[in-house]
């Protein structure tokens, strides 16, 4: 059975990640108005990726006798007006989402569950991963600046992106 404090941060982070999922699906939905297909690939994994995610913690509490408790899902706000400040506000909430399950890993060392820590240390590496792949792209942006040609250019290779779903664990 899964200690009362870690169900209700697992519950929380839960949220976090279908809100991220719902976060990159209204930013999808930004570049399928530029008709950037790239771009919206790009946008479409994620959305997939931060689903399964969500769904890892959901099976995991399910699989220790934790209820899973699904909360309302707050609307998503896209803060940028161009494309480099949409990849910061991309990085900004991944960063975040670093920082949560970070805590969730402190709460699970205090209550000294180790499955659940085995568990978040999939996370945590997943998480150097989202931000090193979003910092990418960023930096990339910085590059391009203005060049519009070089901006299509990064939409085709974003195109070739694909989803594969995670074994997490």
């Amino acid at each position: 059975m899964i200690d009362a404090r870690l169900e209700e941060e697992f519950n929380e982070q839960i949220n976090k990640e279908l809100y991220s999922e719902y976060l990159y699906l209204a930013m999808k939905a930004y570049f399928q108005e530029l008709n950037l297909q790239g771009f919206v690939n790009w946008f479409d994994v994620q959305v997939q990726e931060e689903h399964a995610h969500a769904m890892g913690m959901y099976d995991y509490l399910n699989e220790r006798g934790g209820k899973v408790d699904l909360r309302a899902i707050d609307k998503p706000v896209v803060e940028g007006k161009t494309i480099i400040e949409i990849f910061e506000q991309v990085l900004r909430h991944e960063e975040f989402v670093t920082s949560r399950i970070n805590h969730l890993a402190d709460v699970a060392d205090e209550v000294k569950d180790r499955a659940a820590l085995h568990l978040l240390d999939w996370y945590i590496k997943e998480q150097v991963e989202e931000e090193a792949s979003v910092g990418g792209v960023l930096a990339t942006l910085r590059l391009i600046g203005e060049d519009k040609n070089a901006l299509l250019q990064l939409d085709k290779d974003l195109a070739a992106r694909t989803f594969v779903a995670p074994v997490i664990g």
